[in-house]
C-alpha cells in the first residue's frame, strides 16, 4: 500500500471518530417548507430510507453562493436528509440540478447504521443516487467492504466496481499487509432494501493468496441476524453407509418469533432424505422440534448378539424416519406443561443417516406437567421408551410409565426447631412383555439439628415410609418371582437415626490455613426388611445397591424406594481436612455395622457380612497444577476391591490431562437381562467394570488441540476415541475432530467420524464430515 493510501486509511479511522462525536450533538429536525435549511442539526436516526421529499438540511464552518445557484460550503460540513446523513471538508450543491458533490474526508451515515467513506461523492435526487470513488464501508461484527467505484440507485443498491470483503482486523502497523482472508470481486451488488450483498466472479484469499474462485456468491448483510435463504451446502467425500453424500439446507425466518430449517440430503448408496427443524420463541414458552424422512435402501443380516445368540436380520428398510425434540409451555405463574419427543423408525436408519442419539440403548419420550410452589413441586407425566439394540433390548420389555405423580415439600423450622419434609412418587408400569405394576407411596421425614457445649453437631431424624404395590406378571423380569396371578402387597417402615459429628479444628500460625479432624458416628433403627421375594414385591427404582463413602451415613443406600433398607445398623467414620496456602488434603474413611444381612442386597454389595467393607475418600491437591480425588471399597474377606475410582487433573495453562478410572467386580446392569432365578446371572454380568479414560488438551496463543479416549480394560477393547484440532481469530475458525465410537447396535458399529469445520465470521460455516 503506498503512503497515499496509508494516509486516507488514518484519516478515514480520524473521521470514524468525529462523526460519532457530531452525530451525538443532533437534535430534533424542525418542518420546514424550504428544500434546502440551515438548522443546528437533528439527530440522524437508524431506520428506514429517508424520502427524496424530505428537506434537506446542512451545517457548515463557511459558506458561499453564486447567482447561477450553486452552493458551496467548506469546513466541516454537515449535510443531511431523514436518516442519511453525509460529513466532508467541501460540498457543492446546485440547486438547479439537484447534485451535490462532495469532496475531502467523506463521510455517510446510512439507514441502516453502517458508516461509509470515500474519495469522492456526487448525489442526486435528495442523496438517493449518485456515484463515489474509493469507497469504504464500515459494518457491523467489524465487517468491511472497498472498491474503486459505486453507484447507488434510489437509495436501495449500490453497484461496485473491484470490490474487497472481510471481516478481520486490519494490520495497525503495517496497513498494507493482507487481511488473514478477503473476498475479491470483480462487481459486488448490496442490497441495502433486502439485506443482501453479491459477489460476481470472486476470490477467496487467505493471507494474501487466492484459495477458491467463486462465479457467483451471495451473503446475508452482517447487521442481520436472522433471513431466509440457502445455508452453507455439505460435501462429504466417504462415508460408511452413505457413500459420497451432499446436504442443502435452507433457513426461512417465518417471522420475528419462528423460523424453520429444510435440509436435503443426496447420497450414493442409499435414498435421499428431507429433514427439519421448527423453532418458535413464543411469549409463555418455546417449541423446537426436529424430523426427517428417508427412502432407505439397505438391508441388514443376522448377528450374534452380546449374550451369544443369534439376532435375525431386521426389515428397515424402505421409508424410513423420526422425529426428536421438544415444548414447553407457561400456564400461569405457577405451571407449566411440556413434552419431549424422541423416536425412530429404527436403529440402522440413525446410524446410516447419522441421526442424533444412535449409540444410546433407548429413546426416551414423556409428557408432563408441573407446578412450582413455595417449599413445594409437583409433577405428572407420563414416560415412553423405545429400544435401539435390538439384539439386547426388546421394546416388548420397556415400560410405558402411565402416568406418574411426584410431589415434594418442604416445611420451615417448626416450633421444636425441627424441618418437616414429604415426598410421593406413584406411577402405574404397564410392559407388553414383563412385570406391570401400580404403587402408591409416601414419606414423610422430620429432621432436628442441635448441637452442645463440647461442640458435638447433632442430627434426630424420624422417617416413615408406607408403599402399597398392586402387580401382576411377576414371573417376567425384572423381578422373575416364581407365583403367577396378580398381588396386592406393601410395606410401612418408621425409621429413626441419631447422627453426631464431632469437628476438632485449629488454625495454622498467622491464619496461613486450617486443620480438621472430624469423628462421626450414628446409629439407625428400623424393622428389617426381610427378603421382599417372600412378599412379592415389584422392583422398578432399585436395581442397584450403591454403598460408597457418598452414601455411608444414607438412610437408604438402594438408588431408589422400592427397596429399602431396614433393621438396626450404626455407621462410623472420620473426616479430615487440612488447608494451607493453596494446598488441600480431605479424606473420609468409615465402615457400616449391621445387625442383619439382608437378601435383596446383590453380590459384591460390600454388605454381606454384619461388619460392612471399609470405603473410604481421599482428595489431594497440592497447588493449582494437580488434583487427585480417589474413592473405593475394600473387602477384607475376599482380599480385593469391590469398587474403586479416581480422577487426576495436572497440567498448566498451555498443557493439560485429565484421567479416570473405575472398577467393579460385575457390570450390574447385566444382571436382570436375564432369569437369574433360574440359571444365574448371564455371564456378562461376570465380567468386571474395569475402564480408564484419559484426556490431553493444549491451548497456545489461538492454536488448540485435544485427545481423549476410553478403554475397557476387561474387555480388551476400546470404547471410544477422539481428538481435535483448530485455530481461531478474530474473523476466522478452523477445526477438525475425530470421533471413533465403538459401541455396537444391531451387530454393527459406525467408523471413526470426521468432521472438517471452516468458520468465516459475517458469512457461516462450511463444514465436511467423513
Amino acid at each position: 500500500m503506498s503512503k497515499r493510501r496509508v494516509a486516507h486509511q488514518r484519516r478515514r479511522s480520524w473521521l470514524a471518530a468525529s462523526m460519532l462525536a457530531g452525530s451525538a450533538t443532533f437534535g430534533a429536525m424542525p418542518e420546514a417548507d424550504a428544500t434546502m435549511q440551515r438548522q443546528t442539526g437533528p439527530k440522524v436516526a437508524v431506520g428506514k430510507p429517508s424520502s427524496q421529499s424530505d428537506p434537506v438540511t446542512y451545517l457548515a464552518d463557511n459558506e458561499s453562493y453564486t447567482r447561477s445557484g450553486v452552493a458551496t460550503w467548506t469546513g466541516n460540513v454537515q449535510v443531511w436528509q431523514g436518516e442519511h446523513a453525509l460529513r466532508a471538508d467541501k460540498i457543492v450543491f446546485d440547486r438547479n440540478t439537484g447534485v451535490m458533490t462532495a469532496s475531502g474526508h467523506v463521510a455517510m451515515v446510512e439507514p441502516d447504521g453502517s458508516t461509509s467513506f470515500a474519495d469522492y461523492v456526487e448525489l442526486s435526487n435528495g442523496m438517493h443516487d449518485g456515484i463515489a470513488r474509493g469507497i469504504f464501508v464500515r459494518m457491523e461484527d467489524n465487517a468491511k467492504l472497498a472498491a474503486n467505484g459505486m453507484r447507488r440507485t434510489n437509495g436501495k443498491i449500490n453497484d461496485m466496481t473491484k470490490a474487497v470483503y472481510t471481516a478481520c482486523e486490519i494490520c495497525a502497523k503495517d496497513p498494507s499487509r493482507p487481511p488473514f482472508w478477503q473476498l475479491r470481486a470483480y462487481n459486488a451488488t448490496q442490497d441495502a432494501e433486502h439485506k443482501r450483498i453479491e459477489f460476481s466472479h470472486a476470490y477467496l484469499d487467505m493471507l494474501g493468496l487466492p484459495i477458491v474462485y467463486l462465479p457467483i456468491f451471495s451473503m446475508t448483510d452482517p447487521s442481520v441476524k436472522r433471513q431466509s435463504g440457502f445455508l452453507m451446502p455439505g460435501i462429504n467425500p466417504h462415508d460408511r453407509y452413505l457413500g459420497t453424500y451432499f446436504t442443502i439446507p435452507y433457513f426461512w425466518a417465518i417471522d420475528d418469533q419462528q423460523d424453520l430449517t429444510v435440509q436435503g440430503l443426496v447420497s450414493t448408496r442409499t435414498g435421499p432424505q428431507i429433514s427439519g427443524q421448527y423453532r418458535n420463541q413464543l411469549n409463555f414458552g418455546k417449541i423446537n422440534f426436529t424430523g426427517g424422512v428417508a427412502y432407505s435402501t439397505r438391508k441388514e443380516g443376522s448377528y450374534v448378539n452380546t449374550f451369544g445368540n443369534t439376532v435375525s436380520g431386521t426389515n428397515d428398510n424402505g421409508i424410513q424416519g423420526y422425529v426428536r425434540g421438544g415444548a414447553v409451555f407457561d400456564l400461569d405463574d405457577h405451571w407449566r406443561a411440556g413434552a419431549n419427543v424422541n423416536l425412530a423408525s429404527s436403529a440402522n436408519y440413525m446410524r446410516d443417516y447419522r441421526i442424533t442419539g444412535y449409540g444410546n440403548e433407548t429413546l426416551a419420550s414423556n409428557a408432563y406437567i408441573d407446578g412450582f410452589g413455595v417449599g413445594s413441586y409437583t409433577r405428572l407425566d407420563g414416560q415412553f421408551y423405545q429400544g435401539l439394540n435390538q439384539g439386547v433390548i426388546r421394546n416388548s420389555n420397556l415400560p410405558f410409565v402411565l402416568p406418574r405423580f411426584t410431589y415434594a415439600f418442604q416445611g420451615e423450622t417448626d416450633p421444636l426447631g425441627g424441618t418437616f419434609s414429604l415426598s410421593t412418587n406413584d406411577f402405574n408400569v404397564y410392559r407388553p412383555e414383563g412385570t406391570r405394576d401400580q404403587r402408591g407411596q409416601i414419606q414423610m421425614n422430620w429432621n432436628r439439628p442441635f448441637h452442645n457445649v463440647l461442640g458435638q453437631i447433632w442430627l434426630l431424624t424420624a422417617r416413615l415410609d408406607a408403599t402399597v404395590y398392586q402387580a401382576s406378571h411377576l414371573t417376567e423380569q425384572p423381578t422373575y418371582y416364581t407365583d403367577t396371578g396378580t398381588h396386592t402387597t406393601g410395606w410401612v417402615l418408621p425409621t429413626v437415626a441419631l447422627k453426631m459429628n464431632w469437628p476438632f479444628m485449629r488454625s495454622f500460625a498467622h491464619g496461613h490455613g486450617s486443620q480438621i479432624l472430624e469423628p462421626i458416628v450414628q446409629a439407625i433403627a428400623a424393622p428389617n426388611m426381610g427378603n421382599s421375594a417372600t412378599r412379592m414385591i415389584p422392583n422398578e427404582d432399585s436395581l442397584q445397591y450403591e454403598f460408597t463413602d457418598s452414601t455411608l451415613f444414607s438412610l437408604n443406600r438402594y438408588t431408589g424406594t422400592d427397596r429399602l433398607d431396614g433393621g438396626l445398623r450404626g455407621n462410623v467414620g472420620v473426616h479430615g481436612n487440612w488447608t494451607w496456602r493453596g494446598h488441600v488434603v480431605d479424606f473420609l474413611v468409615g465402615e457400616s455395622i449391621q445387625q442383619h444381612v439382608t437378601q435383596n442386597r446383590i453380590a459384591y454389595s460390600g454388605l454381606s457380612h454384619h461388619l460392612s467393607s471399609p470405603v473410604a475418600r481421599v482428595r489431594v491437591s497440592p497447588n493449582q497444577y494437580l488434583d487427585l480425588t480417589a474413592r473405593g471399597r475394600y473387602d477384607p474377606w475376599r482380599k480385593k476391591f469391590d469398587y474403586g475410582e479416581g480422577l487426576v487433573s495436572v497440567g498448566v495453562p498451555v498443557f493439560h490431562v485429565n484421567a479416570g478410572y473405575i472398577y467393579e467386580p460385575v457390570t450390574p446392569y447385566y444382571f436382570y437381562a436375564t432369569n437369574y432365578r433360574l440359571n444365574g446371572p448371564t455371564q456378562v454380568y461376570y465380567t468386571p467394570t474395569n475402564e480408564v479414560t484419559a484426556g490431553v488438551s493444549t491451548a497456545y496463543k489461538q492454536y488448540h488441540a485435544s485427545v481423549y479416549g476410553r478403554r475397557s480394560l476387561s474387555r480388551h477393547e476400546f470404547v471410544s476415541l477422539g481428538g481435535d484440532i483448530g485455530y481461531s481469530n478474530d474473523c476466522f475458525g478452523l477445526d477438525i475432530l475425530a470421533i471413533k465410537q465403538y459401541t455396537s447396535i444391531g451387530g454393527q458399529q459406525r467408523n471413526t467420524t470426521v468432521l472438517f469445520n471452516l468458520t468465516f465470521k459475517t458469512i457461516g460455516t462450511f463444514g465436511i464430515n467423513g
